[in-house]
């Protein structure tokens, strides 16, 4: 369950007397998500989500997440806004954490995207780029190469067996990944980079909004393009949908295709997607706190893509 800070109903609603909303109907824990705290509030006009940011590099770059949503959504995308409090913030402090009031958004995540879907993700991820592009924020990639040696290193003090052996399949590959996140090679621009297909929720054939940017930094799209078809292109124990790959490109591709070097990028940048969110899911079941009501990830079948990305049969 992610609720890793209880927050009271009456709590809420005092923090919630600062924002322009109508009287608390409802204030109920969501389940889903490993990273931060979720609450629903339902108001007597309206819904939100009422986050509580549990991650220090999470709190270093909300301002830079909440003012790329609030600029997409100006910008007609499908995406849920942050509600400006009335003295303007888009974010204060609940229980000694930073907290933000969002607007809920309409549809749910597919468990089992058809190839429609996949066409219509890759297609609302270009449109996302398009859209972010003149977004003035700055915010480095938070789980970049920098952070991968951190998360190896700590790793490395307790890794054993098979948590052992896919530790060091990941440090032999990441000192060849390291130049793709030059900001002069690939273009660039906000990217989400945690497009996973729990994060894009559809409403009927359509999008309801793409949720959790607090990954969101500047990077290389193709990037951001190669975690999208890394999580959306395998199955749950990491064989490739070839099917699901091709469509969510050609979706993107109708939007924004891809220059010559980009493509030429492609497999690197997916080897680099397999590396990141291997080495994360490893980091936190070696370090997992019990006390924490979220299982672990397994790494193995992520670890599986990087095999894929880097197969001379590529294409």
């Amino acid at each position: 369950m992610a609720v890793f800070t209880p927050v009271l109903e009456s709590e809420a609603k005092a923090f919630l007397d600062a924002y322009p909303v109508s009287e608390v109907i409802s204030f109920t824990p969501i389940a889903e998500g490993v990273q931060n705290t979720n609450y629903r509030v339902q108001t007597r006009d309206a819904a939100y989500v009422l986050t509580l940011f549990e991650g220090e590099e999470e709190r270093a770059g909300l301002p830079f997440c909440l003012g790329l949503t609030q600029h997409l959504a100006a910008k007609g995308f499908r995406t849920p806004s942050p509600v400006a409090r009335k003295d303007g913030g888009l974010s204060a402090e609940l229980k000694g954490r930073p907290a933000a009031l969002v607007e809920w958004a309409k549809g749910a995540w597919r468990k089992r995207p058809s190839l429609a879907d996949h066409h219509l993700a890759g297609q609302t991820l270009a449109r996302l780029h398009l859209a972010g592009q003149d977004y003035q924020g700055q915010r480095d990639n938070p789980v970049g190469p920098r952070r991968w040696k951190l998360l190896a290193e700590r790793s490395a003090t307790r890794a054993e067996g098979e948590d052992r052996r896919i530790l060091d399949r990941l440090e032999a590959a990441m000192p060849s990944l390291v130049g793709l996140f030059d900001p002069s090679a690939l273009p660039q621009g906000p990217i989400h980079a945690d497009y996973f297909p729990d994060n894009v929720l559809f409403d009927g054939a359509g999008i309801g909004g793409v949720i959790d940017f607090y990954f969101g930094c500047n990077g290389a799209w193709a990037y951001d393009l190669a975690i999208a078809l890394s999580a959306w292109g395998f199955d749950a124990e990491g064989r490739a949908d070839k099917g699901a790959i091709e469509a969510l490109r050609a979706g993107y591709e109708s939007i924004r295709p891809l220059n010559r070097a980009e493509v030429e990028a492609l497999p690197d940048l997916g080897a680099a997607a397999a590396v990141r969110f291997t080495l994360t899911r490893l980091h936190d079941r070696l370090f997992h706190d019990p006390a924490h009501l979220v299982t672990p990830k397994d790494p193995a079948p992520f670890l599986r893509r990087l095999d894929w990305w880097k197969a001379p049969a590529f294409a």
